[in-house]
Parts: structure tokens; C-alpha cells; sequence
């Protein structure tokens, strides 16, 4: 959260290797280098503060290291938190109330789920599930601060929590690729996922996993965001592959029933999306546009939904992620992969 009510993001510019920032706090877009180490920045994800400052974690591509930024100091201080070789892709960040970062992410080498936190004032790594991991893993906290995570293990949706004072690891479907989290006011899990075809929704919140189908027309359902409102009401972005498009979902209407919308249709985009909601329920999506290769920002704050394009400069717009500050504003990171094209 943001008090200073600043848009900002971050982002991987490959065509020197950097991690940037960039912000419209001036009223129009400013960047700024964060990390430019190496090939650093995939990966990407952001969340901001109480007092407005940024942090990010990535995958340092160069070291095969997961590494985590903050300008909490006033200036980019950046750090390698794990550093035990082919770890750190996947990364999924959050803050909790006292803003101590909390991390997901893959180790390659050992196909494992791990967990990184600076709760105790210095980095501490924890191995969570190993096997065969793999997909983008997403973390939320719930009002307590206990740690829930979605990702997939063995070809199935997988959810682990250290509710218990321990890591407990449950299968929710035994279908299920990219996946995202949201934990409601009661400390339930709420995840979207995309199965052949189909995206799909799980929750625990009746004491046992239901599984539901949001939207089975044929090819949609990729890059899926969940997040919640204040009445605990699910809304979701995602890509519709078979249309080419970027979808919108959810459940907050008076019967409860899931209405699907297509809220951007032109040319091939919606990939790559991330979701927040602001204080009014209204969504805040991130995406690819993958027609024009940039990186686009839409909302229907304000009654209908308004499409910017936030970056255009090369092939960028990969990874999204996005946060709101306490005004709604938006804060996303994302990756530029200009020259590997």
C-alpha cells in the first residue's frame, strides 16, 4: 500500500540485462534502474509498503539466485537472498502488516517449492514441498499472517499453509497448471486455475475443497489473477487463447452467479495478467499485449473500463504483477524481453 499515491513498476529491460522501476508519481511515467547486475529481473513481483516504498523480487538469470529489491532507504538496495544455484524463478511477494517480506518461489535443480521471509530481521529459506514442482507459484497471507500458497506438484494443483505452526501440503485437484491465491476475511483460500482449456476455481472456505468451472469456453482460461473484495466476493483475470483476448470474471453480482466479460479484444492480448482490487471493489488488471509488445494497465474504476498502454518501448509486458495503493492507484512489475526476440 501506498500512501503517497504513486503508480509504480518495475520491470526486466534484456537489452541490458536490468531490473527498472518506474513510477507516474510526476503525472507521467519516470524510470528508473533498480538492478543491472547481470541479467537480472525475471520474474518480477512488487508490492508497496505503508510509506510507499517499493519492493520486488526476481530471478537473477546470470547467478541462478533469487534476489529481492527495496528504495525503502531512499535508494535501491538489492540483495541475493537464496543463493544455492538454478533457484529463485516463479517468485510471488507479499507484504505483511509490519511489511516484512514473504516469498515464493521454485528451486529448478531440485524441482522443490521454497519459501523465503525477513521476519526475523534477517532472510531465513525454507524448502516447502519437493518433487516435481513447477509453474508459477503464488503466495497470500492471511489477517493473522500465516503463509498460503498455490503452485503445482505432480502434475496437480497444489496448496500449502503454515497455519498449523508447520508446513502442510494438500492436493486440491489433480488437474491444474497456472494458478493464483487469494485468502478472504475469514483466513480461506481462494485460487484460480487454468485445466485444458477451462478456468477454473477452487476454495476451502466450506471446511473442504470445491472445486468449480468459472468459464469452459473452449481455450480460455490461461494467466490466471484472483482477488478478492471486501465482502469476500472472487474476481479474476485471464486470457482467453482461443479468442485472443482479455477476460474478466466474477462473482459479485446480487445472484451470486459468475459473469464473464471481455474487456480487451483488440488484436492478440491479455497475457500475462494480474489483478488487484481497490477499496471499492473495482479491478485494476496488468497484461500483455502481444500484438504491439507492450505492456498494458486497464480499469473499471471509474464505471467502464479504460485500456493505457503503459510501455511500448521493444517486447516488454511479460510477468506481470500489479498492487494498489491505499487511493487505488497501481504499482506493477514486469519483464522486457527485447532482445531475445
Amino acid at each position: 500500500v501506498d500512501a503517497l499515491d504513486q503508480v509504480r513498476i518495475s520491470y526486466y529491460d534484456s537489452t541490458n540485462s536490468d531490473l527498472k522501476y518506474a513510477t507516474n508519481g510526476s503525472g507521467s511515467w519516470i524510470t528508473s534502474m533498480v538492478d543491472s547486475n547481470g541479467s537480472v529481473g525475471l520474474y518480477t513481483s512488487i508490492a508497496v509498503d505503508t510509506f510507499g516504498n517499493a519492493h520486488i523480487s526476481y530471478f537473477d538469470n546470470t547467478n541462478q539466485n533469487l534476489k529481492y529489491a527495496t528504495n525503502a532507504s531512499g535508494s535501491w538496495v538489492t540483495n541475493s537472498i537464496d543463493k544455492s544455484g538454478n533457484v529463485g524463478s516463479d517468485t510471488s511477494l507479499e507484504l505483511d502488516t509490519s511489511g516484512k517480506a514473504h516469498i515464493s518461489y521454485r528451486e529448478i535443480i531440485n524441482d522443490a517449492l521454497k519459501y523465503a521471509t525477513d521476519v526475523s530481521g534477517a532472510w531465513i529459506t525454507t524448502t516447502v514441498d519437493s518433487g516435481w514442482v513447477n509453474y508459477p507459484t503464488s503466495i497470500a497471507l492471511d489477517a493473522s499472517g500465516y503463509v498460503h500458497i498455490s503452485y503445482v506438484g505432480d502434475n496437480a494443483l497444489k496448496y500449502a499453509t503454515n497455519i498449523s505452526g508447520s508446513w502442510v501440503t494438500t492436493t486440491v485437484d489433480s488437474d491444474g497448471t497456472v494458478n493464483s491465491i487469494a485468502v478472504d476475511s475469514s483466513g480461506k483460500a481462494h485460487i484460480s486455475y487454468y485445466v485444458y482449456g477451462n478456468l477454473k476455481y477452487a476454495t476451502n472456505a466450506s471446511g473442504s475443497w470445491v472445486t468449480t468451472t468459472v468459464d469452459s469456453d473452449e481455450g480460455t482460461g490461461y494467466y490466471p489473477s484472483i482477488a478478492l473484495d471486501t465482502s469476500d466476493k472472487v474476481h479474476i483475470s485471464y486470457y482467453d487463447n482461443k479468442n485472443h483476448d482479455l477476460k474478466y470474471a466474477t462473482n459479485a453480482s446480487a445472484s451470486g452467479r459468475w459473469l464473464t466479460t471481455t474487456v480487451d479484444s483488440g488484436g492478440d492480448t491479455g497475457y500475462y495478467t494480474a489483478l488487484a482490487l481497490d477499496e471499492r471493489g473495482k479491478a485494476h488488471i496488468s497484461y500483455k499485449d502481444g500484438s504491439n509488445h507492450a505492456l498494458k494497465y486497464t480499469t473499471n474504476a471509474l464505471g467502464r473500463w479504460k485500456t493505457t498502454t503503459v510501455d511500448s518501448d521493444g517486447n516488454t509486458g511479460y510477468y506481470t504483477s500489479i498492487a494498489l495503493d491505499k487511493k487505488g492507484k497501481a504499482h506493477i512489475s514486469y519483464f522486457d524481453y527485447t532482445t531475445i526476440m
